[in-house]
């Protein structure tokens, strides 16, 4: 057992270097202009990319907003489950992300859709919409970056074949983004 222990943190650990961290840092001018500008994130993923992107709005709405002057408009589209069955039920799971943003998005707002495949076709369609209307849109991923990877005008890229791995420094990632601003800023 403590071989499997070891060998997996070690690949967390080398999956954590793979991170370009010049790229975190465009992340975090990227959420200080949203913030300043009274600019709307938005942020989506499927199963454990939901659970972090939740995780991460969270994180800044309190922590990164309370007691500050300023505070951040972030929402995550995957927490209305109402929401996503009935779009789902109606028009596709496709469209269950890209179909709020409708509702929401301006030009200038922030898309941020979380996947360690980078093949999530509802977290793809969601960035596509953002990039059609104007929106600055920003991904994280795992593996080969798959489709999201070149979609996005910020990639924030885990080079991990492991979804659990990569989901793991997305949450560091998300982390460092809000740690910042509850830390730094």
């Amino acid at each position: 057992m403590t071989s499997f222990l070891e060998a997996y943190y070690g690949r967390v650990r080398a999956a954590l270097e793979t991170v370009d961290l010049a790229k975190v840092e465009q992340a975090i001018r990227w959420f200080t202009e949203a913030r300043d500008e009274g600019r709307q994130i938005f942020v989506c993923g499927n199963g454990g990319s939901a659970s972090n992107a939740s995780h991460f709005v969270t994180e800044v709405v309190k922590g990164s907003s309370q007691g500050h002057p300023r505070r951040f408009r972030i929402t995550a589209l995957n927490d209305s489950i109402s929401t996503i069955t009935a779009y789902a039920n109606d028009a596709g799971y496709d469209c269950v992300f890209a179909e709020q943003l409708k509702n929401f998005a301006q030009p200038g707002d922030l898309v941020v859709g979380l996947s360690s495949s980078g093949n999530s076709p509802n977290v793809l369609r969601a960035i596509e919409y953002g990039n059609s209307i104007g929106c600055r849109t920003m991904g994280l991923t795992g593996f080969d970056g798959g489709k999201l990877g070149p979609l996005v005008q910020l990639h924030l890229h885990v080079s991990e074949p492991h979804t659990g791995r990569s989901e793991e420094v997305h949450l560091m990632l998300c982390h460092m983004i809000s740690y910042y601003f509850m830390e730094q800023a």
